[in-house]
């Protein structure tokens, strides 16, 4: 067995989808002569809890934790928020200083204070206990200054993991970053593309963006694992179903459009229409659905227990996938895609005609993926699928979608590790 250690800041009890990838690549990484090791907060702020991840952690898994001081910590905004990108629609000016001092004193984020002291844990560890490898995995990014110290000190190759950009990162739109904020940032995420042996990344959009300054790049996509067996019944309803976070970025102001002036044209699907809206939701999401008046048609519920995810989906008679509206949505690929893909329901997709989301849904025939300023497609689309609904007709078989198992992406990663450690 190869030892690699792992570096997150997200592990269980995190919830949400920050914690999902490297819980599932550590679960099955025995199947492929590799053992890990992982390292992580003592005492993390994360903004969801979800102890039923606890169940996937492999049985006696070496886990190193330190602990962390956090600015947020000491200003309380952002502990009490769900995430960034969950503060009110109109923020206050008190709430605008605190996001300019997290964007512009807290560089490249505010875990940077984990930095030091991880390097000292872990120099001290791998004295003893030395690895084959290390992975870094970020947001936050910070994390892969951690790996950066220990390729300085130890020349152990390393793989910096990139769920998501780093200096295009959308939500950074929000911190009022300076030129010379911006400029720092990208100093480090090019530092970090630099060094690193090999990078992985998400999609085939951000592969291409890092390849300019990487010696190696490698797309190992998030994916589905097993779900559970129980069987569900179809909802009732003409249930639209978003699940997971939804942040002011990526508000549907089209879909709620179309929907008001669906109902107001057919009494029935006033009626039968039902949005679900499950996790963390902004306000601006909710201010527009007040101002459609499709209040009456709408459900709200809180974070629900990733185990509870699966039958909620398969459930639901059409997933809807909301891509946020900025620069570079065509890399982004939320990870709940590729459960979408695992419950065999219609995806409705809001997101660039060009982009990763695009073609998965196209390769595997799951959907239809419209872009931001399609109303009249959107609005035909729904139709074809509230009269499928109707008519009992409402399926689809996703094709291809094998390669997405969480296995199997372990598989296509630990021969990437094998490579670097033959």
């Amino acid at each position: 067995m190869k030892r690699v250690l792992i570096l997150t800041y997200y592990w269980p009890p995190a919830g949400g989808s920050g914690v999902q990838r490297w819980l599932k690549f550590v679960k099955y990484f025995r199947n492929f002569g590799i053992e890990p090791i992982v390292y992580t907060v003592a005492n993390p702020s994360y903004p969801v809890l979800d102890t039923s991840l606890y169940d996937d952690i492999p049985p006696g898994l070496e886990i190193i934790q330190h602990p962390i001081w956090e600015p947020n910590q000491l200003f309380g905004l952002f502990a009490k928020k769900k995430n960034v990108d969950s503060l009110p629609a109109s923020p206050s000016l008190f709430q605008r200083f605190l996001q300019y001092l997290r964007g512009n004193f807290f560089i490249p984020d505010a875990r940077k204070y984990w930095v030091k002291p991880s390097l000292h844990c872990l120099l001290k560890y791998l004295a003893d206990r030395p690895v084959d490898l290390v992975i870094s995995t970020g947001p936050p990014h910070s994390v892969h200054l951690i790996a950066l110290g220990l390729k300085k000190r130890l020349g152990l190759p390393w793989m910096a993991d990139f769920r998501d950009p780093m200096t295009d990162l959308f939500y950074n739109q929000d911190l009022l970053l300076s030129k010379a904020s911006k400029k720092k940032l990208k100093k480090y995420e090019v530092a970090i593309l630099q060094q690193a042996d090999e990078v992985i990344t998400v999609g085939h959009t951000l592969k291409r963006s890092f390849e300019q300054y990487a010696r190696k790049v490698s797309v190992v996509s998030n994916g589905y694992d097993d779900a559970p067996c129980k069987e569900v019944a179809l909802d009732r309803a003409f249930t639209l179903s978003h699940i997971g976070l939804l942040p002011h970025q990526s508000n549907p102001t089209m879909l709620w459009k179309v929907l008001k002036s669906l109902i107001d044209e057919n009494p029935a699907m006033a009626t039968d229409l039902q949005i679900n809206l499950v996790g963390n939701v902004s306000a601006a999401v909710r201010a527009d659905i007040a101002s459609y008046g499709l209040q009456q048609q709408t459900v709200f519920t809180g974070y629900v227990p990733h185990e509870q995810v699966a039958a909620i989906q398969r459930s639901s008679q059409v997933l809807v996938l909301l891509l946020p509206r900025v620069a570079g949505a065509e890399g982004i690929i939320t990870g709940k895609l590729f459960e979408y893909l695992r419950a065999q329901r219609p995806i409705l997709a809001i997101a660039p005609k060009k982009g990763d989301v695009f073609q998965i849904i196209e390769d595997t025939q799951a959907g239809v993926v419209i872009d931001f300023e399609e109303p009249d497609r959107l609005k035909k689309s729904i139709v074809a699928l509230y009269e499928a609904y109707r008519a009992g007709t409402l399926t689809i078989r996703p094709k291809n979608i094998a390669p997405y198992h969480r296995k199997a992406l372990t598989g296509k990663l630990s021969a990437l590790i094998h490579e670097h450690l033959s």
